[in-house]
């Protein structure tokens, strides 16, 4: 599989289910393979048991984590789609990642040092929230949010090629979200072009 969408919103009304819609228009449009791991409609499980760590240390992962994880490993390119809550991702997400992105699969450690294990892998991340570029931008809220996300898929070697947030999502007109669609557009056009 070329493409994993990795997808975390509720609403299947929302914003983001339209930032997800038209990416996979646009891969569907220029013949990429992708599938799509809806995280609220898989009720993915994103609490860590002890039988995650018990695995772990057996060098295993419980059945729903190989799943997800045979979708990771065999993409090269992976979009993440989700808003920003509290200026965070969603814990669903969150869960995922602890769970799916774990030690043996995403990572090692080898002599002391970390050996990052899902290299020569893109990651485009598209992120909505409520407040302002000028608040988010002022606050320092946007670097902390890039640095912080993008930080985790670099840890396990991946390359963030693009992370574009949109702002003031619930406030906009419709024909500003229609904008911000054509340029989702846009990046993904850009993005299958490398």
């Amino acid at each position: 599989m070329d493409n994993v969408i990795i997808y975390a919103h509720p609403n299947p009304k929302s914003f983001n289910s339209a930032i997800r819609k038209t990416i996979e228009e646009k891969l569907k449009e220029k013949d990429e393979n992708y599938t799509v791991r809806d995280l609220y409609q898989l009720n993915f499980n994103p609490v860590m048991k002890p039988e995650d760590f018990i695995a772990i240390q057996h060098g295993d992962f419980l059945p729903d984590v190989k799943k997800e994880q045979t979708f990771i490993k065999n993409a090269k390119r992976i979009f993440i789609i989700h808003p920003i809550w509290w200026y965070s991702m969603p814990a669903i997400l969150k869960g995922y990642i602890d769970r799916v992105f774990s030690h043996g699969f995403a990572y090692d450690v080898k002599n002391g040092k970390i050996e990052r294990l899902l290299t020569g892998k893109e990651v485009v991340i598209f992120n909505t929230m409520g407040e302002s570029k000028k608040q988010c931008e002022e606050s320092k809220v946007c670097f902390c949010i890039r640095k912080t996300i993008d930080s985790i898929f670099e840890f396990c070697g991946m390359n963030v090629v693009h992370h574009k947030i949109f702002f003031s999502v619930p406030y906009v007109s419709d024909k500003e979200r229609k904008g911000m669609l054509e340029e989702v557009k846009q990046i993904v056009d850009n993005v299958l072009k490398k």
